[in-house]
């Protein structure tokens, strides 16, 4: 079994912000499925079959900075290590349609990364991290403003090229992965 957690902050408010990319992809690559409500793991959640098998993918209702609480549930719950996780996050370090996988690295100043360390006790988790473009502004009020519609269009983009990464997910073993994924990033930005 395999968990995909799509970081971002749960309401309407925040629906198409930069800190919600991790929503937006899942909604992306589940072709907007409808995410159940699960009040004991305080979440929202879509289970679907792959391969023979289950992956579930949920979008934490905690907060950006409690995810890990919620994380933690389902690693309980269907007795998961964190290596079966795979986390979706904004980075605000990378451009807007920038996108790296990491796997046991430190949380980069991520506050829900880092509740999510502290939570599991444990950083080996993979890491799909989007970009979402830094500018010389406040930083908060930055990661929680919408989109623009040129960065909308850069991330549909984008979201093509990460449908395939979950879907290769799935499938391959981490380590090559992430040199697939990892080094064809390198050379489409050259």
């Amino acid at each position: 079994m395999k968990l995909i957690v799509g970081l971002g902050n749960p309401g309407l408010e925040y629906e198409k912000t930069r800190h919600n990319v991790g929503f937006m992809l899942l909604d992306y690559i589940t072709n907007n499925a409808e995410f159940k409500p699960n009040k004991k793991f305080n979440a929202l959640e879509y289970e679907d079959t792959v391969n023979d098998e289950k992956v579930i993918y949920i979008k934490p209702l905690t907060f950006m900075n409690n995810s890990g609480e919620a994380v933690l549930k389902y690693l309980n719950f269907y007795k998961l290590q964190p290596t079966d996780i795979l986390i979706v996050q904004d980075d605000l370090d990378m451009d807007i349609g920038r996108f790296k996988l990491m796997f046991n690295h430190g949380d980069g100043g991520h506050n829900g990364i880092k509740n999510i360390i502290h939570n599991l006790q444990s950083r080996e988790f993979l890491r799909l991290k989007i970009g979402i473009s830094k500018a010389n502004i406040n930083t908060r009020d930055y990661v929680l403003g919408k989109f623009g519609k040129d960065d909308l269009k850069m991330l549909d983009e984008t979201f093509l090229k990460l449908k395939n990464i979950v879907s290769d997910y799935l499938m391959l073993n981490r380590d090559l992965l992430i040199g697939k994924y990892n080094v064809r990033e390198k050379e489409e930005n050259k």
